[in-house]
C-alpha cells in the first residue's frame, strides 16, 4: 500500500513551485498563516510546518513580527558551448562559490573512459563538490579528467576549486562543451542532504563532455541541479 504524502509536504511543494515560477519575487512577503490555512483548508500548525521546511532550504526567511519573506528565486544557468560557473552566476547578479567534497584518483568507469577516449581501466582524477550561490547549494557535481594528461590536476584544485584555472595550468586556455544530455531525476537521500532539499524532490541531471580547441576530450562531468533553485537555459555561446 502506497503511503500518502503528508499535507504539509504537499503545501511546501506547492509554495516552492509558485516561488520558482515567479508568483512571489525575491523580497516579497508571503501571505499570512491564516490566509494559507484558509486557502489549503488546513490548520495553521500544518502551514507552519510547510513554511518551516522552506526556511530550512533557504528559500524564505521569517522575521519576528514582520512575516515570511522570499529569500531567493531560481538562478538562470545557460547551457551552451562555453559554460563557466562563476561567469554565469556573476552575470546574473549572483555570488558564486564552490565547496570541495572529494578529490581522488581512480580507475575510470566504462562510461567515463568512453567519453574521454581512454583505454579501459585508464586512471582518472575525480573532483566532486557543491556549487553555491548566496551560500545556498544549487548543484552537486562530479568532474572527471584523464590522469595521465593532467598529472597534478588534484593539487591545483586543492589550491583553487576552479576547473578553468586548473586546466589553464596545463596549457588549456580555452575549452568548449561538445555535448550535453539533460534528464529529470528524483533526489536520493545523499543528494537531498547536500542540496538541502527533500528526498525525492525534483532535480535536473546534466551529463557533458568538454573538449580542448583540438577536439580532444579534457573533462566529462555530471551535475545534479536542485530543480527549484536553477532554471537551465540553452545558449549558443
Amino acid at each position: 500500500m502506497t503511503s500518502r504524502t503528508p499535507i504539509w509536504k504537499a503545501i511546501a511543494t506547492t509554495l516552492r513551485s509558485e516561488i520558482a515560477e515567479g508568483m512571489y519575487q525575491k523580497g516579497d512577503k508571503l501571505p499570512t498563516e491564516a490566509a494559507f490555512a484558509a486557502r489549503f483548508g488546513v490548520n495553521r500548525h500544518t502551514v507552519r510546518q510547510a513554511v518551516s521546511a522552506l526556511v530550512a532550504e533557504g528559500i524564505v526567511h521569517s522575521r519576528r513580527g514582520a512575516g515570511v519573506f522570499v529569500t531567493m528565486q531560481p538562478a538562470d544557468y545557460p547551457i551552451g558551448r562555453r559554460v563557466r560557473f562563476h561567469q554565469n552566476l556573476t552575470a546574473a547578479g549572483r555570488t558564486p562559490a564552490k565547496s570541495v567534497l572529494s578529490l581522488e584518483t581512480r580507475i575510470a568507469r566504462p562510461a567515463e573512459a568512453e567519453a574521454l577516449d581512454l583505454e579501459r581501466d585508464a586512471m582518472v582524477h575525480s573532483y566532486e563538490g557543491l556549487s553555491l550561490t548566496e551560500n545556498q547549494p544549487i548543484a552537486l557535481f562530479r568532474s572527471v579528467f584523464p590522469a595521465e594528461r593532467f598529472p597534478q590536476m588534484l593539487d591545483h584544485l586543492r589550491d583553487n576549486p576552479s576547473v578553468t584555472m586548473a586546466l589553464a595550468q596545463f596549457g588549456i586556455d580555452d575549452y568548449t562543451r561538445a555535448s550535453t544530455r539533460i534528464n529529470a531525476k528524483l533526489a536520493t537521500a545523499t543528494q537531498a542532504l547536500h542540496l538541502r532539499i527533500a528526498e525525492g524532490a525534483p532535480i535536473l541531471r546534466t551529463i557533458s563532455v568538454n573538449v580542448a580547441t583540438d577536439g580532444t576530450p579534457v573533462e566529462v562531468g555530471r551535475t545534479w541541479f536542485a530543480g527549484d533553485m536553477v532554471t537551465l537555459t540553452l545558449s549558443d555561446d
